[in-house]
């Protein structure tokens, strides 16, 4: 969401954004409506103080008078009532195209309306090159037995999954273990639930533009969340937070669900693509200033390039497109890691800067170092998805005879064992 003083100031800038990012808003009539609104509440305003200078003059009037008197008030609160109604129709049409604002994208960010205008950044680790013909991951699952993909199809549906085994362990593994790296870096551990409010959803940005990849639970008024940033991002909504507490790191941990909607046929096979999934999210909320917010996106895009590293995984740095960014987002940067099967890179995590766009929609803010209430800027970035993180690991670090390599770094994670 934007400032309404901002939008009337820079309405060029706004309008190539909403252009940029292709979103289908009408600025004009979101000017219009707002000065519509804005004409009612000074009418409405006007009235209940012509309503009181009546009520004042009452007591004191002569008899003859207070019929008169009282039907004037009487005729100024029902007119302002009605207005009231009339505004409240105007208010709710204002908030919706409010909410359909884009954020401002970065200048270095490459403009076109999708993925294929995304730009590579540049490309880290070595593609490795195999003497033998490699199998897929799920050639390798079935091969090892770490996984009943078929069985649960029936019990769960498509795009489930079931692994078991040493695969199982691994997962949760290494679930704790990037959490711990993240820790280390200063990030505050936090489990947050799946489930949450609409508020919530409309807080981070998902909604109201991705209601259909989401799993609604109506029931109890809920739904299921894609990330642990839906959670985060309310967690201090309203609050205001003293300047001496920022920046507040979380690194959050919480199952994960998307419907995958408008995905039909795409990834259906293994785990690239799945409803259900884990995912420790690096979270940080901090002063409204564009260099630290830049210092904060490199943080966390070199600590999500730490953990592939370790796990000796080559990637790619994706210069994210204005269109294919998101609404809210000013800079965004993929990492794409090396499938060998596949010939290419996948995306395994997205690093986002959104300055100030989110904190307005959730109301987060803090007080400046001048006493000065304002609203904060917030970042996020995938530290590791799994299962998704597992088809590069497991096709990058397989042998000939069909068994996986452990990187060097995780495999105390393993009792020290050399091969999954």
């Amino acid at each position: 969401m934007l400032a309404m003083d901002y939008i009337k100031a820079n309405r060029e800038t706004v309008e190539r954004a909403i252009r940029d990012k292709g979103v289908s808003l009408d600025l004009d009539e979101l000017l219009r409506l707002e000065g519509d609104a804005r004409s009612l509440k000074t009418e409405i305003d006007n009235l209940r103080a012509e309503r009181n200078a009546i009520s004042a003059r009452f007591k004191d009037a002569a008899p003859e008078e207070k019929a008169s008197l009282g039907a004037q008030a009487k005729a100024a609160g029902a007119r302002a009532s009605e207005l009231e109604a009339e505004l409240g129709d105007k208010d709710a049409a204002l908030k919706g195209l409010m909410l359909k604002l884009p954020g401002i994208p970065w200048d270095g960010a490459p403009v076109g309306p999708d993925e294929s205008f995304n730009t590579v950044v540049r490309q880290e680790g070595v593609v490795p090159t195999f003497t033998f013909e490699p199998l897929d991951h799920v050639a390798l699952i079935e091969r090892n037995d770490w996984a009943d993909l078929s069985r649960i199809t029936p019990v769960s549906g498509s795009r489930t999954y079931c692994l078991k085994g040493r695969l199982a362990l691994l997962e949760t593994k290494l679930m704790g273990w990037a959490l711990e790296q993240i820790a280390e870096a200063g990030f505050t551990p936090i489990t947050v639930p799946a489930i949450a409010r609409e508020q919530a959803f409309l807080n981070q940005g998902q909604f109201p533009g991705h209601v259909e990849e989401t799993y609604a639970l109506p029931n109890d008024d809920v739904y299921l969340a894609g990330t642990a940033e839906v959670a985060l991002t309310s967690l201090h909504s309203g609050e205001i937070i003293e300047n001496a507490k920022l920046p507040i790191l979380y690194a959050g941990y919480s199952p994960c669900f998307r419907r995958e909607a408008g995905s039909a046929g795409k990834d259906v096979r293994g785990l690239l693509r799945v409803h259900q999934f884990l995912k420790v999210e690096q979270y940080v909320i901090c002063e409204a200033d564009e260099g630290q917010s830049a210092e904060w996106h490199a943080k966390l895009l070199g600590l999500a390039e730490q953990l592939l590293t370790a796990l000796e995984i080559p990637y790619q740095v994706i210069e994210t497109s204005t269109g294919d960014m998101g609404l809210g987002k000013y800079r965004m940067n993929d990492i794409e890691s090396w499938v060998p099967t596949l010939g290419k890179y996948r995306e395994t995590h997205s690093c986002s800067t959104l300055h100030g766009w989110q904190a307005r929609r959730a109301n987060l803010r803090y007080r400046d170092a001048d006493g000065k209430v304002r609203f904060a800027h917030t970042l996020n970035n995938t530290a590791l998805a799994s299962p998704r993180i597992l088809v590069p690991l497991l096709e990058n670090h397989q042998t000939a005879d069909g068994r996986v390599r452990l990187p060097n770094a995780i495999r105390p994670l393993m009792g020290g064992d050399e091969y999954l």
